[in-house]
C-alpha cells in the first residue's frame, strides 16, 4: 500500500475521503496535548471562556515529548494512550477538532462522536518516539507552560506517518 502524503489542515471534505486502514504521512501544524491540558481545555469551556488553540479542521497528538538534545528540535514525542482522554474528546470534536493522534482503542462514545462530526483517528507506533521526533521540524509551547511536558505544544511536522484507525463512518482497524 502506498502511503498518503496529507497536507494540513484537516477538512472535512478530505477526512470523509480517508478509510480505516489508510496509512499517511502528515506534513503541516498539528498540536500535542496530554491528560492535563485536556482537563484544563474542559475547565475553561466549563467557564465559557474560549481556548487557547484553533481547533477547527486542526489534529491533536497526545504526546507528551521530552526536551530537545542537543541537535533536535524536540526529544522524543512517541504517542500516548488515547483512552484516556476519550471524557474529553467528543467536545473537542463538536466544536470542530478534526481529529486525533495516538495508540489504543476508543471508546463508544468517542466512535460515536468520530461519526456525527466527520471526524477521524489516527494511530501512530508507540515506543518509536525517538524515530518520531525526527519528523518535527518546528516545536513550540503554545499554552500552560507550566505544566512541563504535558503544555500545550504547536509542531510543524513532515511526513508524520499515521494509520488511519476509526474513519469518519467509524470503520475500525481493532475490529
Amino acid at each position: 500500500m502506498t502511503m498518503k502524503r496529507i497536507h494540513l489542515p484537516l477538512t472535512k471534505d478530505a477526512r470523509i475521503k480517508l478509510r480505516a486502514g489508510d496509512e499517511l504521512l502528515l506534513c503541516g501544524k498539528i498540536y500535542a496535548a496530554r491528560d492535563a491540558a485536556h482537563k484544563r481545555f474542559d475547565n475553561a469551556l466549563n467557564k465559557k471562556q474560549p481556548l487557547p488553540i484553533d481547533l477547527n479542521n486542526n489534529l491533536i497528538y497526545y504526546c507528551g515529548p521530552t526536551p530537545a538534545g542537543p541537535s533536535g528540535k524536540i526529544g522524543s514525542c512517541g504517542p500516548t494512550t488515547s483512552k484516556r482522554m476519550d471524557g474529553f474528546t467528543s467536545r473537542l470534536l463538536k466544536m470542530g477538532l478534526a481529529g486525533t493522534i495516538g495508540k489504543g482503542r476508543r471508546s463508544q462514545d468517542v466512535i460515536e462522536a468520530i461519526k456525527k462530526y466527520k471526524a477521524i483517528y489516527l494511530v501512530t507506533v508507540g515506543g518509536a518516539g525517538a524515530y518520531l521526533s525526527k519528523r518535527i521540524q518546528g516545536a513550540k509551547i503554545i499554552t500552560y507552560s507550566d505544566l512541563g511536558p504535558e503544555a500545550v505544544y504547536e509542531f510543524y511536522v513532515e511526513d508524520f506517518p499515521v494509520t488511519v484507525a476509526i474513519d469518519s463512518t467509524g470503520r475500525s482497524i481493532f475490529k
